[in-house]
């Protein structure tokens, strides 16, 4: 088993392309053929694999959870950090704080167009983390 942690800052809420980091520690695990596991250590964020050749899939993604879950809503009660906080958790259980990626030839098998995302849910992000588990 291999695991390491990486810290992502991510520069405003939206989707972060971690890919790059990610393969690099699989490639440091020196596992041939396994699986690795991603799991982000907060509630606010998620973890997400898509597109990642038309930037205006994400736009539209990200559009479409604003719009779902706006920021300010007044039936929220918890807004101790501002009219983020609620929201962001609600986005954080909406998508997903773990992904598991098979790998293959020593990298993540990834589909010719998908990437691995950090979502920021956040407008004043704080660094992340990701735990990257390779077995």
């Amino acid at each position: 088993m291999f695991t390491r942690s990486l810290e992502v800052r991510a520069p405003r809420r939206g989707l972060q392309d971690i890919t790059a980091p990610v393969v690099k520690a699989v490639g440091e695990s020196g596992v041939e053929e396994g699986v690795c596991n991603l799991f982000i250590r907060h509630t606010s964020a998620s973890l997400i694999v898509q597109e990642n050749y038309d930037p205006s899939a994400r736009v539209d993604l990200e559009n479409f959870l604003d719009r779902l879950v706006p920021d300010g809503d007044p039936s929220f009660t918890h807004t101790l950090e501002g009219p983020d906080d609620m929201p962001s958790h609600i986005k954080s259980v909406l998508t997903q704080t773990s992904l598991t990626i098979p790998v293959r030839s020593g990298t993540p098998a990834l589909g010719t167009w998908q990437g691995i995302y950090l979502w920021e849910h956040r407008d004043h992000p704080t660094p992340r983390e990701i735990v990257v588990s390779v077995w």
